[in-house]
């Protein structure tokens, strides 16, 4: 009978082919060694750090006086939870069954809550309104500090002091008398805000694109600004956010075109109570081919309706032999074409010239530039 005789390997931990023997279950789980005192200490410096900037981020400089530290006594300590009442014994004579006895009356569901039935059980109660008082954004719009919109997105910002108070409730009310300021960061944000003169030409609406027709706002590249631009601003993406025309033009006049990020400009030039002149050079025919008559050029000054209103005095002169020049405070939809149309005059060819003290200029027909510091519409 022949004998397997086994030979080990010369070398501790390698199999007799020179490989790697396989670890020992249990290798490598030694215990650690512990730090010295100066790791240690080293280490809990550290922690701490972490811990104070997780602390600045969540409360600022100054936590809450409520709020404990995860290490001081008491920081997890839960109030102690009242233990509910026994049930009552049953009466006598009946049978108590351990199944239900104590079990407490079920509350029929309560209908589920609108959002706006929710939103309204969080909202602070209304304060009683003085007489007199008027809504915060509507005073700084008057005040010409912001428009309305820029007012409430200042407040809800804490961004409006009233008497030196920070107002950072919607909504809130003040006397016309009590002083409003805002902060640096709502200034410097306002500053950062333009607005563009362009030279529209025929074929662009003022507004949204409409009957296949672009808004004037596609022309406001950078290839199409005004080479003589003596504003020293430099142009931006950012600027195209939220550039709306202030005042129209229809798609068939030519002219100066305001384009404005910048809410007290719009409310300034198209505000109800807006005292703005718009100057227009509008070449006219009438239907014989003469002059017009001075009863109907004095109609065109103060006399007319439209649409079931009286219109606002108008300057209206001749320039020459076919051009009329208007001066109005007012713009109403195609104004000057319809009051053109009652008078019998044909227009022929429209175009702004004039807004406030900000004059077209030179400024060549399909580029743009920015309203410099110096320029005023008021």
């Amino acid at each position: 009978m022949a004998t397997l005789k086994l030979k080990k390997p010369a070398t501790p931990g390698k199999t007799p082919t020179g490989g790697l023997r396989a670890p020992v279950r249990g290798a490598g789980s030694a215990p650690r060694k512990r730090p010295t005192l100066a790791e240690a200490q080293a280490q809990r410096a550290e922690r701490e750090a972490r811990y104070q900037e997780q602390l600045r981020q969540r409360f600022g400089d100054k936590p809450p006086a409520a709020f404990k530290r995860r290490d001081e006594a008491g920081a997890f300590d839960a109030p102690p939870r009242k233990r509910p009442a026994p049930p009552p014994a049953p009466p006598a004579g009946r049978s108590g069954n351990s199944a239900f006895e104590g079990r407490r009356e079920r509350r029929p569901p309560e209908p589920p809550r609108t959002p706006r039935a929710r939103e309204a059980q969080h909202e602070p109660q209304a304060r009683p309104e003085q007489p007199g008082s008027m809504r915060l954004s509507k005073r700084m719009s008057e005040l010409g500090i912001a428009s309305r919109r820029e007012a409430d997105e200042w407040i809800a910002k804490g961004w409006v002091r009233v008497d030196d108070q920070v107002v950072s409730e919607l909504g809130s009310r003040v006397m016309p008398g009590q002083r409003i300021t805002v902060d640096a960061k709502a200034k410097f944000q306002q500053a950062q805000r333009v607005t563009v003169l362009l030279n529209k030409p025929v074929g662009y609406v003022s507004g949204q694109a409409e009957d296949g027709y672009e808004p004037a706002v596609v022309l406001v590249t950078p290839q199409n600004q005004w080479r003589d631009d003596r504003s020293g601003i430099r142009f931006l993406r950012e600027h195209l956010r939220s550039l709306a025309p202030a005042g129209r033009l229809d798609i068939d006049s030519v002219g100066l075109l305001v384009l404005t990020q910048d809410g007290r400009i719009a409310k300034q030039l198209i505000g109800e109570d807006s005292e703005i002149e718009k100057e227009y050079l509008v070449r006219v025919q009438t239907a014989e081919g003469g002059r017009l008559p001075d009863d109907k050029l004095a109609l065109l000054r103060h006399g007319l309706e439209l649409d079931g209103e009286p219109l606002r005095p108008a300057q209206v002169e001749w320039v020459n032999e076919d051009q009329l020049r208007f001066v109005l405070k007012e713009g109403k939809k195609r104004q000057i074409r319809r009051m053109c149309e009652a008078v019998g005059l044909k227009v022929l060819g429209l175009k702004r010239v004039r807004i406030g003290g900000v004059m077209l200029g030179d400024l060549p027909p399909g580029q743009w530039r920015y309203l410099r510091l110096d320029e005023r519409f008021g």
